[in-house]
């Protein structure tokens, strides 16, 4: 059993994208509970949207069970010095890379500083995203649309596309989905309509991979509270944040660390082409 906090939460709207130190309560990212059993030792892993949320409980997660790491972010520094502190006390190495995934040039230069400067890749974790509420589909500009697809969307094929040669049978691709994929919020028109291109990307690219036994699978977690929500959504959705899915609470990122080590584990071998749904007790069929 969890004790984790449940809604109402307190008044908290931040710029995007937000930083962890203003969220009230505070995330849980399994800096604490997390306990490593060597199920990645020796291997090198890229995580994008790593400084915060869910990708720095991954980054924490994965360090512990024994990989090193970079770690992709916008121009998040304080918190993914803070992500990067956490997997150099795991005693793993870390490289921090900020810059815009939109840009193809920079995702291929993800992938090549991680083989420089890790020795080689074996996951690529794609987490970062992009989202913006609207309540009319007139709101959304042409912008913010393609933003949203860039992010979200493309930079997945541009770094799995540099990520792929680089990779040995036994490699993993986890792709960040969403709730969302399955039961699209229409305030969020554009990021639920990425979501749900970023399962049937994860599926094709699996079989297209097959023959090089590199996995793809994607975690579709529901409600999960990390700076995006803050900064993202309106003052009630916050207030209510969780309160959609029958366990009524948001997940914290802690809860989705377990599912990401499981997809890059060698020893799933034959899971390929799956979705795992972390969403508090909502189904995705």
């Amino acid at each position: 059993m969890t004790n984790y906090p449940t809604p109402p939460f307190s008044p908290q709207q931040q710029p995007m994208p937000g930083t962890t130190a203003a969220m009230d309560p505070m995330p849980d990212h399994g800096e604490k509970s997390y306990r490593g059993a060597g199920r990645l030792r020796g291997l090198r892993a890229v995580i994008t949207g790593g400084d915060s949320g869910i990708g720095r409980a991954v980054a924490i997660a994965y360090a512990r069970e024994g990989a090193d790491l970079l770690i992709s972010y916008l121009n998040e520094h304080e918190d993914a010095e803070e992500t990067a502190k956490w997997v150099r006390d795991a005693g793993r190495k870390c490289v921090t890379v900020p810059g815009d995934i939109q840009s193809s040039a920079h995702c291929r230069d993800i992938v090549e500083r991680a083989v420089r400067e890790l020795g080689g890749l074996d996951i690529l974790v794609n987490n970062a995203a992009h989202q913006a509420s609207f309540s009319d589909i007139g709101e959304i500009s042409d912008e913010e649309w393609e933003l949203t697809f860039r992010v979200n969307l493309h930079a997945m094929f541009y770094l799995a596309k540099a990520a792929v040669p680089h990779m040995k049978a036994g490699g993993a691709i986890i792709n960040t989905a969403s709730i969302n994929s399955d039961a699209p919020n229409p305030s969020l028109l554009a990021y639920a309509t990425s979501k749900g291109a970023i399962q049937n990307f994860t599926a094709g690219l699996a079989q297209m991979l097959a023959n090089r036994e590199i996995r793809v699978n994607a975690v579709a977690p529901g409600p999960i509270w990390t700076p995006l929500i803050p900064s993202t959504l309106p003052e009630k959705a916050v207030r209510d944040f969780g309160l959609q899915v029958p366990m009524k609470r948001p997940g914290q990122p802690a809860e989705l660390q377990t599912a990401y080590v499981m997809l890059a584990d060698p020893f799933s071998s034959f899971l390929s082409g799956a979705t795992i749904a972390v969403t508090g007790g909502k189904p995705i069929l």
